[in-house]
């Protein structure tokens, strides 16, 4: 599966959003890809997690971890398609953990799979989380990198897709600065 198969099937479900939207990063941006709205659909969820899967096979991961919410869906498809065990990390006082008894074995070899990366905040909180368990983190994944390749993640990076959506700050934002109210369409308020 190749960026424009992606971008089509994003398209097709309604999930590339035009408008102004504060990202989780607390970035502006006039883009925002909606994957619950793509994942939603089992069929397109199974695809994708097969295509990322198909990316990161070699890197040998015994387990897949993905931050709540976004990345659970997409986690759990390619743990699926890895024929590996998927969890997930989410945040309890304000700080991303295991719960739920989840748990990762010291040296235990990790992915981490996210839905869209802007900022690779996210990913590298939820790398912290692998690593304070003792786990090794053999890599990162996400449907959607949107980070104009500035993630900053120490670890192999792999994307079905890189779309360069522009991002501001609130304060240099273009719409913010034209009056265009601003709607908060992720998962974390």
């Amino acid at each position: 599966m190749d960026a424009a198969e992606v971008l089509e099937r994003f398209r097709k479900s309604g999930a590339l959003l035009e408008g102004h939207f504060r990202l989780t990063s607390g970035l502006h941006s006039a883009g925002y890809l909606q994957c619950a709205l793509v994942l939603q659909h089992p069929r397109e969820a199974e695809a994708l997690g097969a295509a990322l899967a198909g990316r990161v096979r070699a890197l040998g991961a015994r387990a897949v971890l993905s931050p709540a919410l976004g990345g659970i869906v997409i986690g759990q498809e390619v743990g699926r398609a890895l024929g590996i065990r998927a969890l997930f990390a989410e945040r309890q006082d304000g700080r991303l953990t295991l719960r739920r008894g989840f748990t990762l074995a010291p040296g235990e070899r990790v992915l981490v799979v996210e839905d869209v990366v802007t900022t690779g905040g996210s990913t590298r909180e939820t790398i912290d989380v692998a690593r304070a368990a003792g786990a090794e983190v053999v890599g990162a994944a996400a449907i959607i990198d949107r980070s104009g390749g500035e993630q900053r993640l120490d670890v192999p990076f792999h994307a079905l897709a890189a779309v360069p959506l522009p991002t501001y700050s609130p304060e240099a934002c273009p719409l913010c600065l034209a009056g265009q109210p601003v709607v908060k369409p992720g998962s974390r308020t």
